[in-house]
């Protein structure tokens, strides 16, 4: 589980395409210490939950490997990864962490596209579009979870959906270099999808 708190910023090093482009082994560098990442471990990129097979140090800078299996690919925005690609970095949540965004599986439902970005002082405006499955999970006032950070929708029309993000989130996750037309990787929140099934089953 993690709660869309992004703790890095990662770069894809290294891609390798196996078993006919069915699985990719993904070289991650990033600022964590190479100590604390075992084999196992899950570690969320871009809001996608990814299990560490390798881990190690090089020129200095600590790296791990994961695999993208063929669903990741096709569900996700990893089919469009290549080297250089930076991805937001969550590691699994510990007994006693801080919960401080919202409840994260890591198991992405789809991808958003972005509609429009508006540059106000300091911040920006998002309009994003998503499928008609997953807006009726989206709220106003709710919580959602793109490209692994946590954030709160501020309007919602149909099929579309508006987000603010402030300085600091745009400072230290990859969300500044979002525009118009990129796709994201959307998770809804746990909480809607439950409570819309138990509306289904009433």
């Amino acid at each position: 589980m993690f709660t869309g708190i992004v703790t890095d910023i990662g770069e894809i090093v290294s891609l390798t395409a196996r078993t006919e482009g069915k699985l990719h082994r993904l070289r991650i560098a990033c600022s964590y210490g190479q100590a604390g990442i075992a084999d196992g471990a899950s570690i969320a990129n871009n809001g996608v939950c990814l299990t560490v097979v390798q881990s190690g140090i090089a020129d200095g800078k600590t790296w791990f490997e994961v695999d993208a299996a063929a669903e990741t690919l096709a569900l996700t925005t990893a089919k469009h990864w290549r080297v250089g690609t930076k991805l937001n970095l969550e590691r699994a949540l510990k007994i006693g962490d801080e919960l401080g965004g919202h409840i994260v599986s890591g198991h992405v439902d789809g991808i958003a596209s972005i509609v429009s970005r508006e540059n106000l002082p300091d911040m920006a405006r998002f309009v994003f579009k998503t499928t008609r499955e997953l807006a009726r999970f989206i709220a106003t006032k709710g919580s959602i979870t793109l490209d692994g950070v946590s954030l709160t929708i501020n309007t919602v029309d149909e099929l579309t959906f508006s987000v603010l993000i402030i300085p600091h989130t745009l400072s230290v996750t990859t969300l500044s270099s979002w525009q118009a037309g990129s796709e994201v990787n959307i998770e809804v929140d746990l909480m809607a999808r439950y409570a819309a099934r138990l509306t289904e089953m009433k």
